[in-house]
């Protein structure tokens, strides 16, 4: 197969598309195509334990026709290919419900600015070779073992990515860019046997040169891994608990499920009828900003062409709005907030990037001396959440705190509580992180139910 990863390449598969579907019958028809390049190692024991190189490209297409939608998609870009695809997708829409909602921008909603240079998404740097991955690994496994208390190193990688995608439709959109990714990541060991603790460290950045050094993530690793020497389970009762930053964000994914447009339309968010209504303490606001430079969620467009822009989901504690795509958008007689996203083998659907909580004044150090008792918790497994009601029960691992200090490491714990209430309570502490595309502080929550010994 010819090589096609130029942008103007993947301009032309995915107007050859859609001027496929509309021979094939479509009413309507939007193509999206991606094309990338990645590399990653692991190391363990001080060698090359994997390495692989992925390259490719996929090509989607969405055809709608009297209110009827399908998608299909592909890795092979022959015509013959682009011709059975169209006609396949047409096929498949004249048997799917009608759905009026289904429908491609009006002309006038379009993004007419889709330049993704001031968004900075791609360092335009050559990926790195193998050997420079390797030596990254090398380097983040060897700090984490030499943190005092480490047993062993589980693994340690390096990745690069480069991506392109190039996104067109029958209403005259066609705009594209590029994204690169980089990556480190250590995983260690202390204990053994039945004593075995692990905890990880890693980050990654658009940007090759926004990362940390490979020492400072395979340290993070040893130190995090160390403290959990010894951990056993915590008391059972109601307690305050700290999530820590590294998973307080998934208290927000939460409250981000529950506004999404499919989950209101559908009647299945605890948040359905609260448009306006207290759903964070007064003041705390959730914004979000699609077009953060050198973020890798930015987008200059969503999955729809439509220009993306900041906007507050929450304000002073008040829910402002649901987001949007398109279809979820007519349903609910509102406009769509630019937040489509896509796959190439699945219609657009609404998704946040680059969300951020406000940060409070207090640290967490000084939130875990207020709470006097309690847990902190540092990462989870497992979830049992009701959507509709927003009752929550999850695995937790972490510290257990007496008298304002931290105690001794906890695991095989659940935590439990009700998603509504426990936002209403939450207490931000001041170390909001960068880079992710879901920016949350440390948050202290009251009153929640420990079940441990």
């Amino acid at each position: 197969m010819t090589r096609t990863d130029s942008p103007s390449d993947l301009a032309r598969l995915t107007d050859a598309l859609i001027a496929a579907a509309r021979a094939a019958g479509a009413d309507e028809a939007d193509a999206i195509a991606t094309s990338g390049t990645a590399l990653s190692v692991e190391v363990r024991q001080g060698a090359l334990e994997h390495a692989e190189r992925a390259e490719g490209i996929e090509i989607g297409l969405r055809v709608i026709l009297g209110g009827r939608q399908a998608c299909v998609s592909a890795s092979e870009t022959s015509d013959r290919t682009l011709a059975e695809m169209a006609e396949r997708a047409v096929a498949m829409a004249r048997e799917a419900p009608v759905d009026d909602h289904v429908g491609l921008a009006h002309p006038d909603q379009l993004a007419t600015d889709t330049d993704a240079g001031p968004l900075q998404l791609d360092d335009e740097q050559p990926l790195p070779d193998p050997p420079a991955l390797l030596e990254l690994a090398l380097r983040a496994e060897a700090a984490a073992l030499a943190v005092d208390g480490v047993s062993m190193a589980e693994s340690a990688s390096a990745s690069a990515v480069q991506r392109r995608i190039w996104l067109a439709a029958s209403n005259g959109f066609s705009a594209g860019y590029g994204r690169s990714s980089h990556g480190i990541s250590a995983v260690a060991i202390t204990g053994e046997g039945l004593g075995m603790e692990r905890d990880w460290a890693g980050e990654s950045r658009v940007w090759a040169a926004d990362l940390p050094t490979p020492e400072d993530i395979g340290r993070l690793a040893g130190e995090r891994t160390v403290a959990r020497q010894g951990a056993r389970k915590p008391p059972t009762g109601a307690f305050p608990i700290l999530y820590d930053e590294r998973v307080a964000g998934t208290l927000i994914s939460h409250l981000l499920g529950a506004v999404n447009g499919s989950a209101v339309a559908r009647g299945s968010s605890w948040l359905r009828n609260d448009l306006g209504q207290p759903v964070l303490p007064a003041g705390m606001d959730l914004a979000e900003d699609p077009r953060r430079p050198r973020h890798g969620a930015s987008r200059p467009f969503d999955g729809e062409g439509l220009r993306t822009a900041p906007r507050l989901i929450v304000e002073a504690g008040e829910l402002q709005g649901w987001t949007l795509d398109l279809a979820t958008a007519r349903k609910l007689g509102m406009a769509s907030t630019a937040s489509a996203v896509r796959g190439t083998s699945s219609p657009p659907s609404p998704g946040t990037s680059n969300v951020t909580l406000t940060a409070g004044t207090a640290s967490p150090d000084e939130l875990i001396r207020e709470m006097g008792r309690g847990l902190v918790v540092t990462s989870m497994l497992g979830a049992s959440i009701n959507a509709t009601t927003g009752d929550y029960s999850r695995g937790a691992a972490g510290f257990w705190v007496e008298n304002g200090e931290i105690a001794y490491p906890v695991n095989e714990c659940t935590i439990a509580g009700n998603l509504r209430e426990m936002l209403m309570l939450m207490v931000a502490a001041d170390d909001l992180p960068d880079w992710r595309s879901l920016r949350v502080p440390s948050l202290l929550v009251e009153g929640m139910t420990v079940a441990g010994e």
